[in-house]
């Protein structure tokens, strides 16, 4: 049989010259205006964040020339890409996928987008046990009500991907940047994660933004009253972390990512540290007061007992009586809790209660063994507490901290009282606690106890406050921890000199344990 040779062309040569060109038009985004309106308002670009994010040259973009061509006779001389940006690229050499959104194409609003190219990117995430990173800027949703003109047709909503994305959660570490205006579903994709960051006065967040909420309140608001930095990361807790830029958004992306691993069924990344692990800081000693009514600095502790430099808070503006956060101990990775004697007194009102809840359910999902450094009065009373709903949020600290199944240690450094201090761990497990010397407990601390107890007697004396005082001080002698100690009520009180060692031993058998913990459990986590 003759075979005949095709000289007629080059082969594919002319297709693949069509697709570089649909590639190259993509890249052009909305065109120059709209990029010069984007840099105007002092954002990057969707495709500038990714060169300034991800590791040179790593991103592979999936779907780059999905979108709307226009075309002279057979010619095409433009192509409207789809403003949802995807792919995968590394981030310190760590595989993860992106999904994007373009502002410059229709203020990154759903309707000029295709719609499985951000459902794809969620399925990739999660099928490939892979990070999700958002950087988020748009509407998500339906978009404008003018698509209906095209549509000639509504539809009843549906949250595309939902099902994915609550995957997601228990499965892979999910973070999101909110790098500009973001409403509708584009806000809950931002709190659809594990971390959130927005960049003051660039980014912010909202359920709807001002040209729907003025017609419906009647009042005049600007898009930073309605959903900036102040309301979000100081306030609400819709936001975790407030930083200065967008690159510092990205560095905060990449601390976040570097203490979890890819997927809840690997052990999370160890890195090598040249901090001693014997390290024992004669600061430690002095550091709390003996005087009762005198504060201290929590975070000099962490500084002094967790590997240097460690220490990436989560939510430092939220719930500030408590600090949340993520750190290493001999190059491991482990999750903080603290109670700050410097807000509230470290009392526990309903933002840190959320706080702490996500963290717990954070830490537990990717078996990152929890430290808990316990200062903590109690669950906040007043007025102002119970109008916040302080117990119901307490309750589900409480909660979370019960359900966690990751190893947890507990660091009693002063106060433990009430039903808050409690749950300082769980007492139905091996409650694994190290009480410093300062150690005090029990249901009520003997100051408030004390007035609240003998009130009549108090208020019938010549001297009220010599009374109190006389009380205090006899009570004072048996809330001494040793005196717990001796019936074994706290099982070891250690010098705090030695909080570092301890910690790192206890973290080096955590890892230990960790090989058959892994996989999803069998309690989903919730945003």
């Amino acid at each position: 049989m003759n075979k005949s040779k095709d000289t007629s062309d080059n082969g594919w040569k002319s297709e693949i010259e069509e697709l570089r060109l649909r590639e190259k038009l993509a890249t052009e985004m909305g065109g120059p205006e709209n990029i010069e309106r984007q840099h105007s308002a002092g954002r990057l670009t969707v495709r500038e964040r990714l060169t300034k994010f991800l590791d040179k040259d790593s991103f592979h973009e999936v779907g780059a020339i999905a979108g709307v061509p226009t075309h002279e006779g057979d010619r095409l001389v433009k192509l409207l890409p789809s403003n949802c940006v995807i792919g995968s690229g590394t981030v310190d050499k760590r595989k993860v996928i992106l999904g994007c959104d373009d502002f410059t194409i229709r203020g990154g609003a759903a309707d000029a987008a295709i719609g499985r190219k951000a459902a794809y990117a969620e399925r990739m995430a999660l099928d490939l046990r892979l990070p999700m990173v958002r950087l988020i800027e748009g509407t998500g949703g339906g978009g404008s009500v003018k698509f209906l003109e095209t549509m000639s047709y509504t539809y009843v909503p549906a949250n595309p991907a939902l099902d994915v994305m609550v995957e997601l959660l228990s499965t892979v570490p999910v973070a999101c940047a909110a790098l500009g205006p973001v409403a509708g579903l584009g806000a809950a994709r931002a709190v659809f994660s594990h971390f959130t960051v927005m960049p003051k006065k660039i980014g912010q967040v909202f359920v709807a933004g001002p040209p729907v909420v003025e017609p419906a309140t009647g009042k005049k608001i600007t898009k930073e009253e309605l959903g900036g930095y102040e309301i979000h990361t100081r306030g609400s807790g819709v936001i975790d972390n407030e930083v200065e830029s967008e690159e510092e958004a990205f560095e905060h992306i990449k601390k976040f990512l570097s203490y979890l691993p890819s997927s809840v069924y690997e052990i999370p990344p160890v890195y090598e540290s040249d901090d001693p692990t014997d390290r024992r800081e004669e600061e430690l000693l002095h550091i709390i007061p003996k005087n009762k009514r005198r504060s201290f600095s929590v975070r000099r502790i962490l500084e002094l007992v967790l590997d240097k430099k460690s220490f990436f808070e989560i939510g430092q503006k939220q719930g500030r009586s408590v600090l949340t956060g993520l750190a290493r101990l001999s190059g491991k990775p482990v999750g903080i809790m603290a109670n700050d004697p410097n807000h509230l007194a470290g009392t526990i009102d309903a933002g840190a209660a959320q706080k702490m809840v996500r963290l717990v359910d954070m830490c537990d999902t990717f078996h990152v063994p929890v430290i808990n450094f316990v200062d903590n009065p109690g669950f906040l009373i007043g007025v102002d507490s119970e109008k916040q709903g302080t117990i119901r949020h307490g309750a589900r600290m409480m909660f979370a901290i019960y359900q966690a199944t990751v190893p947890w240690c507990s660091i009693i450094l002063r106060r433990v009282y009430g039903v808050a201090g409690a749950s300082h761990g769980n007492h139905s497990k091996l409650n694994l606690r190290y009480a410093w010397p300062s150690g005090e407990w029990g249901s009520l601390p003997i100051e408030g106890g004390v007035q609240a107890a003998y009130k009549r007697q108090i208020e019938a004396a010549d001297d009220p406050d010599a009374l109190r005082a006389e009380i205090e001080q006899k009570l004072s002698k048996v809330t001494s921890p040793f005196r717990s100690a001796e019936v074994f009520g706290i099982e070891e009180i250690i010098d705090p000199r030695d909080t570092r060692p301890l910690l790192v031993e206890w973290t080096n058998n955590a890892y230990r344990l960790l090989p058959s913990e892994l996989g999803p459990k069998a309690r989903g986590m919730r945003p």
